[in-house]
């Protein structure tokens, strides 16, 4: 899991095993009682002063982090030059190593390596928005993540479509006045999800922006549910670059690392789109040699072979 600092983009990636409702793995002989639903509010004639006021905090922090130089889109170029040995090494510590315990809250992890976990079944990815997110807003979305759905298939080689019908991966973009509605849906989406975790639904500090939960329901490295949640009142760039990383980190790459560059997987925010550099992660994460379930030990080898081959030993 990820957790990033206030001043800078942040996001929250927590992976694990969900115990879910008629799941081999579910907890026996109980059946999952979810707590009642309080009715949702309907949405608002104008925002909240809380949504108007983060509103303006999103607006200063990526007009602050663009006058910087940061938020790039360019996907890195000659200044950003990366090697074999660099994308390994960052592989390792993106696809191996969480920050945080699994259904831990804020509880930091060990610094074990732990296995690799990916999606194996088909990933049908839908979006749905709040009551009080602007209709104009979420036709700018839906263009957008219909068009990084496309390249991410493209480039994983594994089919990740968006739909409506089934999905298994759920992208939530709400408002903050949509509290309400947001923990209902993961109630429904993740029953069993920790308290410990349901509260970034509905009680979420302003440093966090965009995050995303995934899970294994019956291998926990064989991911085959998510749910990403993304503030509306990010404002337009900001809001991209959280679609961007949420559902990159949702296929299996759910650590940040401050060496990893060019990068979204990284707090320092320089990048805000998918890069050539995560390209290379992602593809190398689908290749068929690689499988759920293996330890880095195992997988180094392969690794370095898959990236000595795609940058010719560089």
């Amino acid at each position: 899991m990820t957790w990033g600092k206030a001043r800078n983009l942040a996001s929250v990636a927590l992976f694990g095993t969900l115990a879910l409702a008629g799941c081999e793995d579910g907890l026996p002989g109980v059946e999952p009682t979810p707590p009642p639903s309080p009715a949702p509010s309907p949405a608002l004639e104008q925002p909240s002063e809380a949504s108007k006021a983060l509103t303006r905090f999103y607006a200063r922090l990526e007009n602050d982090l663009i006058a910087q130089g940061l938020l790039r889109v360019d996907g890195g170029g000659v200044d950003t030059p990366y090697t074999d040995n660099d994308l390994l090494r960052n592989f390792e510590m993106l696809a191996f190593f969480e920050e945080y315990q699994r259904n831990g809250g804020l509880r930091p992890s060990d610094g074990t390596a732990g296995k690799l976990s990916r999606w194996v079944k088909p990933v049908r990815l839908s979006v749905e928005f709040g009551p009080n997110v602007p209709d104009v807003m979420k036709e700018q979305d839906r263009a957008n993540i219909r068009r990084y759905v496309q390249r991410l298939s493209r480039v994983t080689g594994h089919p990740i479509t968006l739909s409506q019908r089934n999905p298994n991966f759920t992208l939530l973009i709400m408002s903050s006045d949509d509290a309400d509605i947001a923990q209902i849906r993961a109630l429904e989406l993740l029953p069993w999800l920790a308290e410990s975790n349901l509260v970034f639904f509905s009680d979420l500090p302003r440093s966090i922006q965009c995050f995303v939960i995934g899970a294994g329901t019956k291998n926990e490295h064989e991911l085959d549910v998510a749910v990403a949640y993304i503030r509306s009142e990010n404002r337009n760039l900001q809001r991209l670059a959280c679609i961007h990383e949420e559902i990159a980190q949702g296929l299996g790459l759910a650590n940040d690392s401050s060496r990893a560059r060019p990068s979204i997987f990284n707090d320092d925010d320089e990048f805000a789109l998918l890069t050539s550099h995560d390209e290379q992660l992602l593809a190398a994460l689908y290749n068929s040699e690689l499988k759920p379930g293996m330890s880095l030990e195992e997988a180094r080898p392969i690794l370095r072979g898959i990236f000595a081959a795609a940058l010719g030993g560089s």
